[in-house]
This record gives structure tokens, C-alpha cells and sequence, in this order.
């Protein structure tokens, strides 16, 4: 990360890290827009480096097995759409992934986890170091801020939650 981060720093990256995570935000808010019909979702934790800030999103809307592969070409194509390179793909069927990464040099990664619960994460590259405020994005489902753990996904979706009949 860092050294990717540092060849991005010389291309122009010129934002402190409370800029890296509002852009983060605004990755993360695009993609949510793009999948229909809408997942509930929550807030990860927001880390920070020593030049850098990572912001996460859980979904906690059941991803049935049978509908993982549409919400990743939702997502795939979306990215692709944007201008994103999709820098890799796992097509492990329990623990698919998709890696991308911005123009700007920010890493974006969708993985399928444990019982199919959906983790977003955006990386930033090595921006100028700051305070990094709470995203100020509510999330539209119940908030799991303050807990030790968000729990496995909990929302069904007559949509994504389907199973084969």
C-alpha cells in the first residue's frame, strides 16, 4: 500500500487524509446507488496508516449463494462503467472478490464472507496526514457504531435473499 500510495502522491494526489476518506465515501455511496433492488448496509471501522485511511461498509442484506453472482456483476460492471481496473477477481464460490483500483489510485475491494455477508473497503493512496472525522453518510439500516462486532447479515430481501426453487 504504501509504496503504490507514494507513486500516486507524485502523480498529483493532493488531498490530507480527511479529503482521502470524504472520497472514499463518495466510492463507497456510488456503488450502494448502483445496486438495485437496494441492500441495507452499515458502517465498518475506519482505519488510518501513517499516510493513508481505509473506509469500510458491511452489508447486512442476506446475499443468497444463488444471487451472489449477480450482486458481483452488478458491482463489476459498475466499476468497470467507472473507469476502475479490476486488478483482480476470486472466483472461490464461497469466498468470492473482486479488487479494483481507481484513477486516482484508490483501492476498492468487494469480498464475500462468512454465511455470504458482503464487505466493501476503499483504500486511500498516500495523501497528507490529518484528523479523519466519522463518515458523515448515515447508513440505511440500523447503525452498529459503538459494538465490538457487526453481526452476520440479518436483513432478508425477497431479491438477494432468494434461494433456488
Amino acid at each position: 500500500m504504501a509504496m503504490s500510495g507514494c507513486v500516486n502522491a507524485e502523480k498529483g494526489v493532493d488531498m490530507d487524509m480527511q479529503g482521502a476518506a470524504e472520497r472514499a465515501d463518495g466510492i463507497l455511496d456510488a456503488v450502494m446507488k448502483e445496486i438495485e433492488p437496494e441492500v441495507q448496509w452499515t458502517h465498518g471501522p475506519t482505519t488510518t496508516g501513517s499516510c493513508d485511511v481505509t473506509r469500510r461498509r458491511t452489508v447486512m442484506t442476506i446475499i443468497s449463494a444463488e444471487r451472489r453472482g449477480s450482486f458481483l456483476g452488478v458491482v463489476d460492471r459498475f466499476w468497470r462503467k467507472s473507469g476502475y481496473k479490476i486488478k483482480a477477481i476470486n472466483n472461490d464460490v464461497d469466498v468470492p472478490a473482486i479488487f479494483a483500483q481507481t484513477e486516482d489510485g484508490f483501492g476498492v475491494t468487494l469480498i464475500v464472507g462468512g454465511e455470504g455477508q458482503v464487505f466493501f473497503e476503499v483504500d486511500s493512496p498516500c495523501v497528507k496526514k490529518s484528523g479523519v472525522a466519522e463518515s458523515s453518510t448515515p447508513p440505511n439500516g440500523r447503525s452498529y457504531a459503538g459494538m465490538e462486532l457487526i453481526p452476520r447479515p440479518n436483513v432478508h430481501s425477497d431479491f438477494w435473499s432468494a434461494r433456488a426453487t
